[in-house]
């Protein structure tokens, strides 16, 4: 997993890099990561307790980006999202590579998202909810 850390993310990758953190971390631990929109409250606690025991972002940004590909993954399983690659304009405003656009065109950053939850923290940054927001947008917008 180090190695696949150290590369830039490519939109082409992300499937591939969430899959392989789930069979990691589950061959390890009995967590319930089955894509599920349950799922990202596991997701939420595992960002939680990084945090909690005091690792700098630097350290365990491995981790953070492969938890930031299992939350864009359920986007693309749950919402119909899709990976994609950022243009400079949109790497510039979300500080990553890559994306999912959803639907209805809008694009969403689960990897800057994974981040501000390690870094704020809080109910405010759940992973959960952003799923639920992003996607209940969604239906409301195409059903109108």
């Amino acid at each position: 997993m180090e190695k696949q850390a150290e590369r830039v993310p490519c939109a082409s990758g992300m499937r591939a890099r969430a899959a392989e953190f789930v069979a990691g971390i589950t061959a390890r631990n009995r967590l319930p990561l089955d894509y599920s929109v349950a799922s990202l409250r596991v997701v939420d606690f595992l960002v939680d307790g990084l945090r909690k025991g005091g690792a700098d972002q630097e350290r365990v940004r491995g981790p953070l980006l492969a938890l930031g590909a299992y939350v864009g993954e359920v986007l693309v399983r749950r919402a119909g999202a899709v990976w994609v690659d950022l243009d400079e304009a949109q790497r510039g405003y979300f500080g990553q590579p890559v994306g999912v656009r959803m639907p209805d065109g809008r694009v969403w950053n689960p990897l800057g998202k994974v981040l501000n939850r390690f870094e704020a923290g809080g109910p405010e940054e759940s992973l959960q909810t952003f799923y639920l927001t992003l996607h209940g947008r969604a239906r409301r917008r195409s059903a109108a």
